[in-house]
């Protein structure tokens, strides 16, 4: 049996880091039934090639979840949606703060019907405070955080991340531990409850190593200052054919391995250096060897070296990696290439049931699982609760 199969989850989110929380929840059995609105547009249908009418990216967050296609506007939705929580006892909603409860559908609301809802709130600045109300993206998150300033080189701008940092190992990450948490317990009390993640709050966390320095001791860090941001030799090395190498070897088995397999073992001494300057000089002379080599004479080279040197591979080349092919991190689902999960439980499998669907797919549900009568739902018709895909009903 799947580890969360007992799940039974409501989820109002869009675009990404909502639903790729809800995926890791998906993929370990949670069923997860998506309230969407029929006339608004979801970016994620659109970002990206497309296959058939939705795109690649809608199809992989939204995998194994059902769709209801539901205009939240209409007064009609809140009945519905409180005859869902009295067994979908999970709500994730990702609007803005205040947005739920004008449309009768907030904590509050639902939790009068039943006690045992726990409701999570995932938005960018939380709840409360001064910017509870502002709009913001990754970048901004990132950016209030304190992460931009010192991720980056002397000198130099603060440089986009290729993935949403704030959003995912933010937001989504906080979302789902923040849930589960609950869902203990609540199966300690029987109480449910409600939880407000902050994508920015999240991403403030991720300072772990800087930010206690700075509360701690008042040590303030900058670009290129730390061990792990580009004050020392842990960093990036150009080939002499213009890929990269990581070299992360902190430990001194690994330094002393990194020259080993450099053939300078002149360097091992000033690799131990406390100096600041000598680091610099190390460095240089790392960058020196690095860049007097192709980038397969270095891939056969530290293949065979324990020296936590790895290349800086493209998206294609990742998607291709024995390692990552290894751990199933590449799956097949209805036909269509997907990111695997990364959880992976001895007792309990993964599931992937099907590719994300079309909007309001499953809206037949109100009538085979929740109870609803063919005379209510030709009402809701005619209020316009399904909007333009009431056809599909």
């Amino acid at each position: 049996m799947a580890a969360l199969s007992s799940l039974k989850i409501l989820d109002f989110s869009t675009l990404l880091p909502g639903p790729f929380g809800t995926l890791m929840l998906a993929d370990l059995g949670a069923q997860v039934l998506r309230v969407e609105a029929p006339d608004r547009l979801e970016l994620t249908r659109e970002m990206g090639a497309k296959d058939g009418d939705s795109a690649y990216l809608h199809r992989y967050l939204n995998r194994s979840k059902k769709s209801l296609g539901l205009d939240l506007k209409k007064p009609e939705v809140a009945r519905i949606i409180k005859r869902l929580v009295m067994d979908y006892d999970i709500v994730v909603e990702q609007f803005r703060p205040g947005v739920m409860g004008k449309l009768g559908l907030g904590y509050d609301d639902l939790k009068a019907v039943n006690p045992r809802l726990i409701y999570c709130s995932l938005t960018g600045y939380g709840q409360t405070g001064p910017y509870r109300d502002r709009a913001g993206h990754d970048n901004n998150y990132l950016a209030l955080a304190g992460i931009q300033d010192h991720s980056r080189r002397r000198g130099h701008a603060p440089v986009l991340a290729g993935i949403q940092i704030a959003d995912l190992a933010g937001g989504s990450l906080h979302l789902v531990a923040g849930l589960l948490a609950a869902v203990i317990q609540r199966t300690d009390t029987g109480q449910g409850q409600y939880i407000d993640i902050s994508m920015t709050d999240a991403a403030f966390t991720l300072n772990a190593i800087p930010v206690s320095s700075y509360l701690g001791a008042g040590v303030e860090t900058g670009p290129e200052q730390e061990l792990l941001n580009g004050g020392q030799f842990y960093d990036y090395y150009e080939t002499s054919d213009g890929r990269y190498f990581s070299v992360g070897g902190l430990e001194p088995k690994f330094k002393r391995a990194l020259c080993a397999a450099l053939e300078r073992p002149d360097l091992v001494d000033m690799a131990f250096s406390p100096d600041r300057e000598q680091q610099q000089v190390f460095k240089s002379a790392i960058a020196a060897s690095f860049k007097s080599m192709t980038y397969a004479e270095c891939l056969a080279l530290f293949k065979a070296a324990d020296a936590c040197v790895e290349p800086v591979l493209t998206l294609a080349e990742a998607c291709q990696n024995e390692q990552l092919l290894s751990r199933n991190m590449v799956v097949e689902v209805d036909g269509i290439k997907q990111v695997g999960c990364a959880i992976k439980m001895s007792e309990s499998p993964q599931e992937f049931k099907f590719k994300g669907c079309a909007l309001g797919e499953h809206n037949a549900l109100l009538t085979t699982e929740f109870g609803f009568t063919e005379d209510e739902m030709q009402k809701f018709k005619e209020a316009g609760v399904f909007g333009r895909f009431r056809e599909t009903i």
